[in-house]
């Protein structure tokens, strides 16, 4: 080994990765990306705004939105100056410590968005299948301590494999496979015992990410049935119409973290770029895409933006 491999092994200093063999083009690259970060913040700021000054939206389903959306804002910035710096050229360079903390904010983030989708499912199931019961089930209290909940499941369920990275040895060169921080990654760099690692995170993607999704199935197989009982065709559409964005928000969630788990356990055969292009679809395609769904999709913010741009203009 060359002394340069040498001391890259040696240091807490890790290299992120952009788009490889594509260097010369990250001028360009960049613009798209910082156009994406900037919709995202914008669009979910926007969300948040419109549900905090307009009273009509102070309801359960609304505030597990805003919620949604404070959840994608976060994951926003919590890779941003990797993923920037990386492209303008600032700094590939993070420090162990600043790895693993970016790490814990990303799968963090991921569980929390995947528990705030399933209460946005028991919402819509409490309003379509129990609707004259749905106030006295969904108070301010109740959503409040579902909220609570998600966030407790998500800051303390990822700790034991986040906080044994920072003492695993890492004996492999320092490069990691995105411009971000994943704990995969890190594992992949270690030459530690890495089995508790590597089971514990199967076991909580299967009780968090995998759970949610099939409680999410279930709750929306009761909402067809009840819809299906209605005798007015008009009153179906009317109650589905309410599930579109949910159902939307769902898929734009899960299908990037099915495609990114697909590419990392059999796509080592794939091109670099493949993988770069995965990672990045999962970290930003969610934030950008539930802003423009429930803007688009949901009535009552539709109506609440048209009314704010036109005495705006």
């Amino acid at each position: 080994m060359s002394d340069s491999s040498v001391s890259l092994v040696n240091s807490s200093i890790f290299t992120l990765k952009g788009f490889p063999g594509l260097e010369q083009y990250y001028p360009w690259i960049s613009v798209p990306f910082s156009s994406i970060y900037a919709m995202v913040f914008l669009g979910n700021c926007m969300v948040l705004h419109v549900i905090r000054t307009e009273p009509s939206l102070h309801q359960p389903m609304f505030y597990f939105l805003a919620f949604l959306a404070l959840t994608d804002l976060s994951m926003g910035l919590s890779t941003v100056h990797t993923v920037l710096g990386t492209l303008w050229g600032i700094s590939q360079e993070i420090s162990l410590d600043g790895c693993i903390a970016q790490a814990y904010f990303v799968h963090g983030l991921s569980c929390t968005e995947s528990g705030v989708l399933l209460t946005m499912a028991y919402d819509r199931f409490t309003a379509i299948c129990n609707p004259l019961r749905y106030t006295s089930i969904l108070t301010n209290h109740r959503v409040l301590g579902l909220l609570v909940g998600i966030l407790m499941r998500s800051a303390f369920s990822i700790l034991p494999v986040i906080i044994r990275l920072k003492w695993f040895q890492y004996c492999r060169p320092h490069m990691l496979s995105h411009s971000f921080c994943l704990h995969q990654d890190l594992l992949r760099l270690a030459c530690s015992d890495i089995r508790f690692n590597s089971f514990y995170a199967l076991a909580l993607v299967i009780f968090t990410l995998l759970l949610d999704s099939l409680l999410i199935l279930v709750s929306y197989v009761f909402i067809l049935c009840t819809v299906l009982a209605v005798a007015s065709q008009e009153e179906r559409l009317k109650s589905l119409q309410t599930c579109v964005s949910h159902i939307c928000a769902v898929l734009v969630f899960y299908i990037p973290i099915i495609g990114l788990t697909m590419v990392h356990r059999f796509g080592k055969h794939l091109s670099p770029l493949v993988h770069v292009l995965m990672g990045n679809i999962y970290i930003l395609f969610p934030p950008l895409m539930n802003p423009i769904i429930y803007s688009v999709k949901t009535q009552q913010i539709r109506s609440r933006l048209k009314k704010w741009f036109s005495l705006k203009v």
